[in-house]
C-alpha cells in the first residue's frame, strides 16, 4: 500500500512495498531551486536553459498532523510542503518559500527497469539517459555527428534533432519494480536516470503533483489509461484496407482507380492537398488555409460523394495555424483569435520556413469554438470529409501573448488543446467514432480526445533513430501511457540532401504497416523525387497484397479495439506486458505482440533476409510455414514478403490467421 510516513528530519514514500522517496537529514532527496529560462525555437525547434540558483539544502522537518510534512533549510530561506491525499492517490509537493524550481530523486533497486516518457523514438528503456519533456519537432536523423542530422543542423537551426527529440513526451514513468508516476505537470520536466539506483525528476515549478500507481506492467498500464479518460474505438471502415496517400491533384482520383483494378483493398483517399499546395526548398507543402481549393480538385464534392457510395471514405489535412496570405487569416485577425506579440497587439507570426503563418489562440474560448465550428465543422465535416491528420501542436512559441495563461506552461498543453478542437468539432456532428482523424503531437491528457496517433515524420531510410524502426519504438512507448492504437507513414515521409525512398524499404514498410491498426501510405515532402506505391510493377503488387493482408485481419483488429476499450490495453504491445516474469522482454523494441494472439517482427534493416526474433513462453506458429516454434532466441527467415510474424498455439483467431497463407 501507498504511504507516507515521517521520519526523524524527513518523511519516507511507501509504493510496491519499497520505499521509493527517502528524505532525511542523511539522504535529501528533495531540493528547490529559482529559475531564470532561456528558449530558443527556431520552426518548433527548441532548445532549453536555465540559469538556476539552488536554494539552502532542506535539512529539518516539521510533521503536519495529517501524516505529511514541511521539509525547511536550516536558516528558514527554502520550504516545501510534502502531503499525500487521503486517498493515497497522488503526492503533492508545494514550495511555500516562492522557489520555481524542484527535484526529486526516487530510489531504484539495482535491476529495476524504466519505461514512458511518453512516445519516444530511439529507446523504451528510459535507464541510462535522461529525457527533457517538452513537446518539439523530433528533428531530421535525430543522431547528431552523422551527416544527415548535422546538415540538418548545420544553419544553426539545431533541427537534427536527437534521442530524446519527441512531438510526443510525458512526465510518466513504469518501473518493472511495480509502481508507475505520472505528474500532473504541464511545465518542463526532465526525467533523468543516468545515474543507477536513482530517477531524478526536475520539474520547472514549484508546484508539482505526482499521482501514483502499483501493480505489474499491465496493470499500470490499464491504471494508467482510465486516468487519462476513455479510450475512442476507431471508426470500422478503417479497420479493413489501406487509406492511399496521393497528392496530385485531380490525377490522384485516376491513381487510385488503377490501384484497385489491380485489386487492392481501399477503404479510403487522403488527399492532403485538399487545400492547395505551396512549393518551397523543403519540398511540397501545403496551402495554410483549411478549406476546399477549387482549382487543384475542381468536381471535389461530387468526387466524394461517388467515393463514399463505394465504400471509399475521403480524407484530408488540417493543423492550427493560418497562413497570413489565405483568407480565413483576415477573419480571424479581425475577430481577435491570434495569439500577440508581448509588445503590441500585432498577431504574433511563426516562421514556418518561407511563409509565415498566425497562431490560432485555443485559451480564448471564443477562438477555439470558432475554429471547432466554422473550420472543422463547417468547411471540413460538413463538405464531406470522413477524416483528416491534425497536424503540428507542438510549436507553440513562449515569447508571445496569450488571451489567458502563460505560454511556459501552455506550451506542453497545446497539443491537448488542438486535440480537444478537433474531438469537440466531431462530437457536435454526432461522428465520434466515425470520423478517422490522427495526431502526432500530445501531451498528458491527449489520450481523452484523440484516438489515433501516427509516428510523425520519419526519414525515408533504415536509420537507427529516425527510420522506420522508429515506427515500433514510437507505438511501444505511446501505448503503456494510454495510447491504444498508432499508425505511420508507410513509406516514410522526410526526404532531404539526396535521401531517398529505396523500393526495399516501401516493401518493408507495407509489411509494418499491414499489422497497424491502420494502413495508411503517404507520398513525402518530395514526392517527384522519390518512388511511389504506384511507380514500379513491384509497389504495386506489393501494396495490393499487403492491403489485402490488413483487410483479411479486419475481425481480429475489431477485437483489439474492443479490449483496449475495455481494459486499456493498446493493440500493439510491448512483450513485457504479457510476459511480466520474463526479463528477456524488458528491452525488446524491435518486435511487439498484436494483441495477445500475434508476435509480429518486422525486418528494420536494409538488404536483411534473416532476423533474430524473441519467443516468450508457450508455443509459436510461424505464420507463413506453419512451423512451431518454442520458447527463446531464433534465427528466423525474413524473405521481402515474409516478415516474422508468429501466432499463439490455441488462438481463436487460428482459422484467421492461417488463411492469411494464402
Amino acid at each position: 500500500m501507498v504511504r507516507l510516513e515521517p521520519e526523524m528530519g524527513g518523511v519516507t514514500l511507501r509504493l510496491a512495498g519499497r520505499t521509493v522517496l527517502r528524505h532525511a537529514s542523511d539522504c535529501l532527496a528533495i531540493s528547490v531551486a529559482s529559475g531564470a529560462p532561456q528558449v530558443t525555437m527556431v520552426r518548433g525547434n527548441f532548445r532549453l536553459s536555465d540559469d538556476a540558483m539552488a536554494a539552502m539544502p532542506l535539512c529539518q522537518a516539521e510533521v503536519d498532523g495529517t501524516g505529511g510534512a514541511v521539509l525547511a533549510s536550516a536558516d528558514g530561506s527554502a520550504k516545501v510542503a510534502v502531503s499525500l491525499a487521503p486517498d493515497a492517490s497522488r503526492l503533492t509537493l508545494a514550495a511555500l518559500s516562492g522557489h520555481d524550481r524542484m527535484t526529486i530523486d526516487l530510489a531504484l533497486a539495482s535491476d529495476d527497469v524504466l519505461w514512458g516518457g511518453g512516445e519516444q523514438m530511439s529507446y523504451l528503456v528510459l535507464n541510462g539517459r535522461n529525457f527533457p519533456v517538452w513537446t518539439s519537432e523530433p528533428g531530421v536523423g535525430r543522431q547528431p555527428g552523422t551527416p544527415l542530422t548535422d546538415q540538418a543542423s548545420a544553419d544553426g537551426s539545431f533541427s537534427g534533432g536527437d534521442y530524446w527529440t519527441t512531438n510526443y513526451p510525458e512526465p510518466t514513468v513504469l518501473c518493472s519494480g511495480g509502481w508507475a508516476i505520472s505528474l500532473a505537470n504541464a511545465e518542463y520536466v526532465e526525467l533523468d536516470a543516468r545515474e543507477p539506483g536513482r530517477l531524478r525528476v526536475h520539474v520547472w515549478s514549484g508546484e508539482v503533483a505526482i499521482d501514483l500507481f502499483e501493480g505489474a506492467p499491465a496493470d499500470l498500464t490499464r491504471q494508467l489509461a482510465a486516468r487519462f479518460g476513455p479510450r475512442h474505438a476507431l471508426p470500422d471502415w478503417a479497420l479493413g484496407g489501406a487509406v492511399v496517400g496521393l497528392k496530385q491533384g485531380e490525377a490522384s482520383f485516376e491513381r487510385l482507380e488503377r490501384l484497385i483494378d489491380a485489386g487492392a483493398a481501399v477503404s479510403g483517399l487522403w488527399c492532403e492537398d485538399w487545400v492547395g499546395i505551396r512549393e518551397t526548398s523543403f519540398g511540397r507543402r501545403l496551402f495554410w488555409d483549411w478549406q476546399w481549393n477549387a482549382q487543384r480538385y475542381p468536381d471535389l464534392p461530387a468526387r466524394i460523394a461517388a467515393l463514399k457510395a463505394r465504400g471509399i471514405r475521403f480524407l484530408g489535412y488540417v493543423n492550427p495555424y493560418l497562413a497570413v496570405d489565405g483568407p480565413l487569416y483576415p477573419e480571424a485577425e479581425a475577430n481577435g483569435y491570434f495569439a500577440r506579440e508581448l509588445d503590441s497587439d500585432a498577431p504574433y507570426l511563426v516562421d514556418f520556413g518561407e511563409f509565415h503563418a498566425g497562431v490560432v489562440d485555443f485559451t480564448n474560448s471564443a477562438a477555439a469554438d470558432w475554429f471547432a465550428e466554422e473550420v472543422i465543422g463547417k468547411r471540413m465535416l460538413d463538405f464531406g470529409l470522413d477524416g483528416w491528420m491534425a497536424d503540428f501542436g507542438e510549436y507553440l512559441p513562449t515569447d508571445l501573448r496569450l488571451f489567458d495563461g502563460d505560454p511556459m506552461r501552455e506550451h506542453n498543453r497545446w497539443p491537448v488543446r488542438w486535440a480537444e478542437v478537433n474531438a469537440r468539432a466531431v462530437a457536435s456532428r454526432g461522428r465520434t467514432g466515425d470520423v478517422l482523424w490522427f495526431m502526432r503531437a500530445g501531451h498528458t491528457g491527449v489520450q481523452a480526445h484523440c484516438s489515433l496517433l501516427w509516428a510523425g515524420d520519419q526519414s525515408v531510410d533504415f536509420s537507427r533513430h529516425d527510420g522506420i524502426g522508429t515506427v515500433l519504438t514510437a507505438a511501444l512507448s505511446s501505448g503503456l501511457v494510454g495510447n491504444a492504437f498508432s499508425h505511420s507513414d508507410v513509406g516514410g515521409y522526410t526526404s532531404l540532401f539526396g535521401n531517398v525512398r529505396s523500393e526495399e524499404l516501401i516493401l518493408r514498410w507495407y509489411e509494418l504497416g499491414a499489422f497497424s491498426p491502420v494502413f495508411r501510405t503517404h507520398e513525402g515532402n518530395r514526392p517527384d523525387d522519390n518512388l511511389q506505391i504506384d511507380s514500379t510493377p513491384a509497389l504495386i503488387a506489393g501494396f495490393v497484397h499487403w492491403s489485402r493482408v490488413h483487410d483479411s485481419l479486419a475481425p481480429y483488429v475489431r477485437h483489439l479495439v474492443a479490449e483496449a476499450q475495455a481494459s486499456g490495453l493498446p493493440a500493439q504491445r510491448a512483450l513485457f506486458l504479457h510476459y511480466p516474469e520474463d526479463r528477456d522482454t524488458f528491452a525488446i523494441q524491435d518486435q511487439f505482440l498484436y494483441g495477445a494472439d500475434l508476435l509480429v517482427a518486422p525486418v528494420i534493416e536494409a538488404g536483411a533476409m534473416m532476423r533474430k526474433v524473441y519467443l516468450p513462453q508457450g508455443q509459436w506458429q510461424h505464420l507463413w510455414s506453419g512451423l512451431e516454434y518454442a520458447q527463446g532466441w531464433h534465427e528466423v527467415p525474413a524473405p521481402i514478403g515474409e516478415p516474422p510474424v508468429f501466432y499463439r498455439a490455441g488462438s481463436t483467431f487460428a482459422s484467421l490467421f492461417e488463411g492469411l497463407r494464402q
